[in-house]
């Protein structure tokens, strides 16, 4: 799928009114073959786009339980080729769009424009590498653009208006909003500053805004689908998956109970 399928999904959200579902899932987790049936119960059960994390060996935004899934597969040794491939059979197995999560220098070291063009050529329609700045981004970005991938960046709660009007411009697909401060993890309660964030990069930009980082619960999402343009849901599911004799079917359920709890949100 290209760019257009996540202008497209949101396209939809916005029109009916509702917030997409976006579980994040980590590519080989906990097995190559399980991940690509956790993908496929994902979109059966209400997800309209994934997010799918590449592992890397220093994952600064990640907390523990992205981590220790990402050290797992890291530990078998997988090539970033390999990795992509079992990311498209996911894909294919789902159906909807997704977007990669990873970091710059796995990026850098492949070549910009390759990884741009394989992110593409395996069906991802954006990227996000958190620890790059818009400052920053500036080659990055014109690979992007010749292969047809969106470039996403991450708006912090800290982020001057000045900043979020730069991170509006750069960003294509949508703006990821990080409701906390720190790294990603399992929350019990959302962050308060969440809906100002959002408020303000919409002030900043006509882009689509998707909300992650300690959404947990079915609760959380209904709270953030209430303002949001996406829910994103990382360390919550991907705990559950870790744990579950049947990954998918933890998967399928979890999501299954995200979805109701957007379709209660009150927008």
């Amino acid at each position: 799928m290209t760019r257009a399928a996540l202008d497209s999904a949101f396209a939809a959200g916005r029109t009916s009114g509702r917030a997409l579902l976006m579980p994040f899932i980590v590519c080989g987790h906990p097995s190559e073959a399980s991940f690509v049936d956790v993908a496929a119960a994902c979109a059966e059960n209400g997800a309209d786009v994934l997010e799918i994390g590449i592992p890397f060996s220093d994952p600064i935004m990640d907390g523990p339980v992205i981590q220790e899934a990402a050290f797992s597969v890291l530990a078998r040794g997988p090539r970033v080729e390999a990795m992509l491939e079992t990311i498209e059979a996911a894909q294919r197995a789902a159906g909807i769009p997704f977007v990669l999560m990873t970091y710059y220098n796995l990026a850098m070291q492949h070549g910009l424009d390759w990884f741009a063009a394989a992110a593409l050529a395996h069906g991802a329609s954006g990227v996000i590498l958190p620890d790059l700045s818009v400052e920053e981004s500036g080659e990055w970005r014109k690979s992007c653009a010749q292969a047809g991938i969106a470039s996403i960046f991450i708006a912090a709660v800290t982020s001057d208006d000045a900043r979020l009007r730069s991170i509006g411009e750069a960003s294509e697909g949508f703006v990821y909003a990080a409701s906390l401060l720190g790294v990603t993890g399992v929350r019990s309660e959302m962050s308060s500053r969440a809906q100002s964030l959002v408020s303000r990069i919409r002030a900043a930009t006509d882009q689509p805004v998707a909300v992650g980082i300690g959404v947990s619960t079915a609760a959380h999402a209904a709270e953030v689908a209430a303002f949001a343009d996406g829910v994103i849901v990382g360390s919550a599911l991907v705990k559950r998956i870790g744990e579950a004799s049947d990954p998918a079917a933890a998967a399928g359920k979890f999501v299954a109970e995200l979805r109701d709890g957007i379709a209660e949100a009150k927008r």
